[in-house]
């Protein structure tokens, strides 16, 4: 039986401004197939495109070539269908919203009941184990705890994918470890297909089903790395079949540099 397909990318091209004096091609014939269920991540150097291929999925921009199709349907219907949610390294909450109203807001646009929303909040927060911070503002949490928060909102419709851009980047080291567990913890409970964006190694490793290798811009893929670990906890990095994909992935970054 053959795998559903959450995300099928087939010959995209990305070139900004074509013609202009700044044309910049950001991608080049990209082919990238992500399996229901997988957790799948891009990592290469700065400027390769990462985050440009990250939005030619949720159709924020347009391939100059090529096809996108998310949940077997055109990425633009996908987009319009709510069948993803994203994450970036800003958490990107609302102040003068709490938690729980924050949590609420893409159920708000969709037209949800006042009760429904409420009870959803609820459940999310739960899920990102934030049931005491329900009436708190953004300001009064910390870095990590608003990302769990980001986190939840972007998960609060059950979307099939959950799209994130480097959303650990800006917290230590220590509050990092903790949101990769927490991660990982909510992406075995809800099943949801994952695409994520991140520039460290060892998260990528610790992260992934697979590991994407992007080269220098024009973006491509230049190899895919298999990451086949037991169960991940805190013990999985201090582990040799962790540190073997540590250098896999670290020599096939080093072989883009020629």
């Amino acid at each position: 039986m053959t795998e559903r397909s959450m995300v099928k990318i087939q010959g995209a091209t990305k070139v900004f401004n074509p013609g202009r004096p700044n044309q910049v091609e950001a991608l080049a014939e990209v082919d990238l197939t992500v399996a229901s269920g997988e957790f799948v991540t891009l990592i290469g150097p700065s400027g390769c495109g990462k985050s440009t291929l990250l939005r030619l999925i949720a159709s924020l921009v347009s391939p100059s070539e090529g096809s996108v199709t998310v949940n077997e349907k055109p990425a633009e219907q996908a987009r319009l269908d709510r069948d993803y949610g994203m994450a970036f390294q800003t958490s990107g909450l609302f102040d003068w919203r709490t938690v729980t109203k924050n949590i609420e807001l893409p159920l708000e646009l969709m037209g949800w009941s006042k009760a429904d929303r409420r009870r959803r909040a609820r459940q999310m927060l739960e899920l990102v184990k934030l049931e005491d911070f329900a009436n708190h503002h953004p300001q009064e949490l910390s870095g990590g705890m608003q990302q769990r928060v980001a986190i939840a909102r972007a998960l609060s419709f059950s979307p099939s994918l959950l799209l994130m851009d480097e959303p650990f980047g800006a917290l230590d080291e220590m509050t990092r470890e903790h949101m990769q567990n927490e991660l990982l913890r909510i992406w075995q409970e809800t099943g949801t297909t994952l695409v994520f964006v991140t520039h460290s190694i060892p998260e990528a490793v610790y992260l992934s089903t697979r590991v994407v290798v992007m080269s220098p811009r024009p973006g491509r893929i230049a190899s895919i790395v298999e990451v086949n670990l037991n169960d991940r906890d805190g013990a999985t990095r201090d582990t040799p079949e962790f540190f073997a994909k540590v250098t896999e992935l670290r020599t096939a970054l080093r072989e883009l540099e020629g």
